[in-house]
């Protein structure tokens, strides 16, 4: 009743913030971290520049499948968002968007983007990405979110999908540079999102979301933190195996795995939220700056 409530006490919303609502319901700082995993797969994958017209095409469809499959998320987790405090400032807790609209929306998103890279570059560019907010819906927020701490270690293969759809978009098929790419943001995933919920433990607990910090101990949420930050440097690795990177890539993969690494090891010895802030600040660089490396040893060796 909190919403509906807020809802009708709140004036009529101008056609800005009524957009903005809109635009906050696609998680746009989410998906711009996703989005920078797309364009250095694409240079990968053309051996140099593709077709500007292609990445531009390629990136603005991931952006309406991204923000599609968190408008999705945002309805079917309207009720818990309005119990944590993180999520409680979302358009559909404050009441203003009704949820039917917000769910009409995100639909209409994922129609177009299927649509634009289906037409932009090839039907299984567009299929890969419409999967992609499958599986984010059906298999982590339906199914494992609200069920078991291993949620974010098999949804985050969601998360995962754009260096498969850039892949795809260029070639028309997946090859196995992109395959590592997908294994490298499926095994950052974890230690990046657990790291963010030990600070927002007690939201997740009052949520009844089981995320790890919940219900495990600290000892034990750092230890796998730490275990999976190691383990991204021989996955990040595995890309020089097929031939497609070169010596600029390894030595950025090491640089940042170790530094990874480093972040992950003192959050262990010192679990603190401060600590695992810094992991998630570290995991964000991180990933950036991995796939400018990809991009940049791509057009170094075109």
């Amino acid at each position: 009743m909190g919403a509906i409530d807020a809802a009708l006490r709140r004036p009529a919303l101008s056609w800005r913030e009524t957009a903005a609502a809109y635009l906050a319901l696609t998680k746009p700082r989410i998906i711009s971290l996703l989005l920078i995993t797309t364009v250095p797969a694409m240079i990968l994958a053309a051996h140099g520049l593709p077709s500007l017209w292609l990445m531009l095409w390629t990136v603005l469809g991931g952006t309406l499948a991204a923000g599609g499959a968190n408008a999705i998320n945002c309805y079917l987790d309207r009720d818990i968002d309005e119990i944590m405090h993180r999520t409680s400032g979302r358009p559909l807790p404050l009441g203003k968007i009704e949820p039917a609209s917000a769910l009409i929306f995100a639909l209409a998103l994922e129609a177009a983007a299927f649509a634009m890279l289906a037409l932009s570059s090839n039907l299984l560019a567009a299929s890969l990405a419409v999967a992609a907010t499958a599986f984010y819906v059906f298999v982590y927020t339906i199914w494992l979110k609200r069920t078991t701490p291993q949620n974010i270690v098999v949804g985050g293969a969601a998360g995962a999908m754009p260096p498969l759809v850039a892949w795809a978009a260029v070639t028309g098929g997946i090859g196995w540079p992109a395959v590592v790419l997908f294994a490298v943001i499926f095994v950052w995933t974890p230690p990046h999102f657990w790291a963010l919920s030990i600070k927002y433990k007690d939201d997740y607990a009052r949520a009844g979301v089981p995320m790890l910090p919940v219900v495990a101990s600290m000892a034990s949420t750092t230890n796998q933190i730490f275990v999976y930050a190691v383990a991204l440097v021989p996955v990040s690795l595995a890309l020089l195996l097929t031939g497609d990177a070169g010596w600029l890539y390894a030595a950025a993969a090491l640089a940042l795995g170790a530094l990874f690494v480093r972040e992950a090891w003192r959050l262990r010895r010192d679990p603190t939220t401060a600590a695992a802030m810094s992991v998630f600040r570290t995991s964000i660089y991180y990933l950036a700056l991995l796939f400018i490396a990809v991009a940049a040893d791509a057009l170094l060796r075109a």
